[in-house]
C-alpha cells in the first residue's frame, strides 16, 4: 500500500508540476505545487529531493506525448509532408484556450541556466525536433538539411511563443505557409 500512495503522490505532482509550470511558470513555488497535488512538502522532499528535480521529472514525463503529437501518423508519408504536419499541428493546438506555446522552450527561456536539471530535459526534446526536421530534411534532398532544421526550428519556436503569448493568431496556416516556403527555397522534394 505505502509504494502505491507513493507512486499516487509522485504522480499527482508531476501532474500539478506540469499544469502549474506551464500555465504559470517554472518559479510557482513549492507550497503552490504540493498544495495543488496535495501532497505535503516533506513527502514531495522524499520523492525528488527538490523541486528541481521534480520539474526536470514532469518535463521528462511530457516528452513522449510532445513526440507523438508532432510525429506523422504515416510513417510512409513524404518528408515534405511530415515536417509541414508538424506546423499544421501546432497551429491547431495554438487554437486551445489553454495554450501558452512551448513547453520545454518556456522552461528553457524562464529557467535560464543550462546546466539546470529541467533545461538539460527541455533542451533535449527541442535537440530531437530538430533532428527530426534535419532526417525528413536529407530524406527529402534538401541542399543544406542542418540549415533548414536551423529554420523550421526558428519558425516553430517563434510562431509557437506569439502565438502562446497571444501575439500572433495561427489559424490562418501562417506557421505552415511559412514553412512550405523554407522548403521550396531548400529543394525539398
Amino acid at each position: 500500500m505505502a509504494t502505491m500512495d507513493k507512486a499516487s503522490s509522485r504522480d499527482r505532482l508531476l501532474d500539478a508540476a506540469a499544469r502549474l509550470c506551464y500555465r504559470d511558470g517554472v518559479s510557482i513555488g513549492v507550497e503552490a505545487l504540493c498544495r495543488e497535488a496535495g501532497v505535503s512538502k516533506r513527502s514531495m522532499y522524499q520523492l525528488f529531493g527538490g523541486k528541481d528535480e521534480m520539474l526536470a521529472a514532469s518535463l521528462e514525463r511530457r516528452v513522449p506525448g510532445y513526440d507523438a503529437r508532432l510525429t506523422h501518423p504515416d510513417p510512409q508519408a513524404p518528408p515534405r509532408e511530415r515536417i509541414l504536419y508538424v506546423f499544421e499541428r501546432l497551429e491547431k493546438d495554438s487554437l486551445d484556450d489553454d495554450f501558452h506555446g512551448c513547453p520545454f522552450l518556456a522552461a528553457l527561456v524562464e529557467l535560464k541556466d543550462p546546466g539546470h536539471p529541467a533545461s538539460e530535459v527541455a533542451r533535449g526534446a527541442k535537440e530531437q525536433l530538430a533532428r527530426a526536421f534535419r532526417t525528413e530534411a536529407e530524406r527529402g534532398g534538401a541542399r543544406d538539411p542542418e540549415l533548414l532544421a536551423r529554420q523550421l526550428m526558428l519558425v516553430f519556436d517563434g510562431a509557437g511563443a506569439r502565438a502562446g503569448a497571444r501575439l500572433e493568431h495561427l489559424a490562418d496556416g501562417l506557421a505552415t505557409a511559412t514553412a512550405g516556403t523554407l522548403l521550396d527555397a531548400a529543394g525539398l522534394r
